[in-house]
């Protein structure tokens, strides 16, 4: 079985693709940028920006009916890894153990310009 997830609580995808999919008991969560899904407007500063994100993601893994637990893999993009340090803590602030797999990459631009960018693979079971 493989079907899209989609939820009013997170932004709406700006390409062809889906918020997430769910394929069997996998979910593949396209990456998450700080857009404000009540705005549709980019949050400001990194701090806000990687708030947002985690807030985008939490809400696709409510709408498959699973939480941070259920997340197996990260990957973190940033425009600069001078930020590695304020994303890493306030991304652990939603995290538990056992920690998942992730990794952090910096890029050379991201979508609208943001500074952090997260994709994530969920197991249900």
């Amino acid at each position: 079985m493989i079907k899209a997830v989609h939820t009013e609580n997170s932004p709406a995808a700006i390409g062809p693709y889906s918020q997430a999919i769910q394929a069997g008991d996998f979910v593949y969560v396209s990456g998450q940028i700080p857009i404000d899904p009540a705005t549709s407007e980019v949050v400001d500063g990194i701090e806000a920006q990687t708030k947002q994100v985690m807030q985008n993601l939490e809400a696709i893994l409510t709408e498959v009916g699973a939480g941070f637990s259920n997340v197996v893999k990260f990957t973190i993009f940033l425009s600069s890894m001078n930020d590695f340090a304020t994303v890493n803590e306030i991304y652990s602030g939603y995290l538990s153990e056992p920690y998942p797999a992730r990794a952090t990459v910096e890029v050379s631009r991201l979508p609208k310009d943001v500074l952090v960018e997260m994709d994530a693979v969920v197991y249900l079971k």
